[in-house]
């Protein structure tokens, strides 16, 4: 037997997480650390993947198959898709930085004794009872076991099961290590993260059942739970869905996607959650948990329900817009950073929404393009300005002014992600959103027109926040405010590299994921429409 690579990437983060949630109270030094090291053996166990994977080989590689419960047809199968490989190395990567970047959000709290001790210092005389450093990066490596997990699963029932497994964690992080630079007192600030942790936890799980109806119905018709073997099935053609059974059960897996992703009308959480959040955790929720709904939309509702998937695709197009105009509008509204930076996200997720709907090969090697790029602009920029309100103790971006006087390597990093995110030529964002466009314009004109307005709207609200931010009279509260330190310029840097490498040469991420958008669009049976001018000769 070969070494099970997929199942080791996924079960050391799992195993890291329990190890990490043992250690002993005092000890939080030495959880940190723990925990950083096993999210960087987790990437170069990604990274090993990422190695192996043949790009023009078979369409699902290092495959894994074990009988789990076989009274009821469900395995234990693994298998990665490029689409899935470029995802896992984006989860992989992003951890060691959100573990680097959250260091110090789980010490005790400013009215703790032990808070004025240095780092390391006097860590026996009490045990925290309070924000357990322990617990918190066991979470967040708890996520990154189930979020990897659900890019490998080639089974359904499988991939439900860690698809709503990785709530949990996600619910304790939110409600439990929430963001200490709140207006108001504690008792509102634990209000408000017990409310969006609340809202959060309900929205997936509603989405959840729907789904888990959805499972149920697709064994009862198809007899699996396998994709392959429902794959198969289809081809051959003992596998016959009748047309309104097909497009029910599309409908449930595709409510369950929506939500996570997020997509209006289904997106009202994700502002919460982000705005009640660490900015590391903000950074697990949007760049890393909320693709697992987009990459299920290309490999479940594409893969298991192509018919059902080109009847809704109007409607879908229709709510992939609103959510690119509506939540690029609420940003330029804003007056809190983080909650900017979530409703941008809003407006992402509804590109990558309208690029995978647009059956086009354009569209969708943007669409997962821009899943990967903009889990790392969002991660920059969102984790830049974590540690910009951690100096200023305020998310308000009123508190703000002139911070590039006295900060010019935090102003300048904050730029940089502000610029990628309104998909800047020359960064990573803008190759995806080119594709995405190219694609939509190809097969809905119309839509791509109007998609285009949601660039206009990125640059108002990205260049709003860094004028009013940045730049100005310095404001007494930020002129002794300090430049990035080294932890956090090691956080920041490789993701600035990152966003202008894949920006000039976007190739390798390009041929990763350009066959497995090839077999998707042969999935739905759609080929690429020819230009109605053909070219002069």
């Amino acid at each position: 037997m070969s070494f099970p690579l997929l199942t080791a990437t996924a079960v050391l983060p799992a195993v890291g997480a329990i190890v990490t949630a043992a250690v002993p109270a005092a000890r939080r030094t030495a959880a940190k650390w723990l925990a950083l090291l096993v999210s960087l053996a987790t990437l170069a166990l990604a990274v090993t993947v990422l190695v192996r994977f043949d790009p023009d080989g078979d369409r699902y590689q290092l495959t894994e198959s074990r009988s789990w419960i076989a009274e009821f047809g469900v395995r234990y199968e693994l298998g990665v898709d490029g689409i899935g490989v470029a995802l896992i190395a984006l989860t992989a990567l992003l951890i060691p930085f959100i573990i680097l970047a959250g260091w110090h959000d789980a010490d005790p709290s400013p009215s703790s004794p032990l808070r004025s001790s240095k780092e390391g210092a006097d860590e026996t005389k009490a045990p925290y009872k309070w924000r357990p450093t322990q617990g918190f990066f066991a979470l967040i490596l708890a996520v990154e076991a189930m979020v990897i997990i659900s890019f490998e699963a080639t089974d359904v029932f499988l991939f439900y099961v860690f698809f709503e497994a990785m709530l949990i964690p996600m619910y304790f992080l939110i409600g439990g290590f929430g963001d200490r630079a709140h207006a108001g007192s504690d008792e509102n600030a634990s209000a408000q993260r017990s409310y969006a942790a609340v809202k959060f936890l309900l929205y997936n799980l509603v989405g959840g059942l729907i789904m888990l109806a959805a499972v149920i119905g697709l064994y009862v018709v198809a007899g699996s739970f396998s994709l392959q073997e429902i794959a198969e099935a289809r081809a051959n053609g003992s596998l016959d869905m009748a047309t309104n059974t097909e497009r029910l059960l599309f409908l449930g897996f595709f409510f369950a996607f929506a939500v996570k992703a997020p997509l209006w009308p289904l997106h009202t959480w994700l502002p919460n959650a982000m705005g009640e959040s660490t900015a590391p955790v903000a950074v697990l929720i949007t760049a890393v948990v909320d693709k697992v709904g987009t990459f299920a939309m290309l490999r479940f509702c594409l893969g298991l329900f192509p018919e059902a998937s080109e009847w809704a695709t109007p409607v879908i197009l229709v709510l992939a817009l609103v959510s690119i105009i509506y939540g690029a509008l609420l940003a330029v509204g804003q007056r809190d950073i983080k909650r900017l930076i979530a409703y941008a996200s809003i407006s992402h997720f509804g590109f990558i929404v309208l690029g995978i709907f647009a059956m086009t090969s354009q569209g969708q090697s943007g669409a997962t393009l821009y899943m990967v790029n903009h889990g790392i602009s969002t991660a920059a920029l969102m984790l830049v300005a974590g540690f910009l309100i951690s100096r200023r103790g305020s998310r308000l971006i009123a508190d703000y002014g002139g911070v590039q006087k006295v900060a010019p390597v935090l102003a300048g990093t904050f730029l940089v992600g502000g610029l990628a995110t309104l998909s800047l030529p020359g960064l990573a964002p803008f190759v995806s959103e080119f594709l995405v466009l190219v694609g939509a314009f190809a097969r809905y004109p119309v839509v791509g027109i109007i998609a285009t307005v949601g660039i206009v709207l990125a640059a108002l609200y990205t260049l709003v926040l860094y004028q009013r931010t940045m730049t100005g009279p310095v404001k007494p509260e930020v002129s002794a405010m300090p430049d990035l330190r080294v932890r956090e310029l090691v956080v920041v840097a490789p993701l600035i590299a990152l966003l202008i490498g894949l920006g000039v040469y976007p190739k390798p991420l390009t041929d990763l994921v350009n066959p497995a958008v090839e077999h998707t669009m042969s999935d739905v049976q759609k080929k690429d429409p020819k230009p109605e001018v053909e070219a002069a000769k």
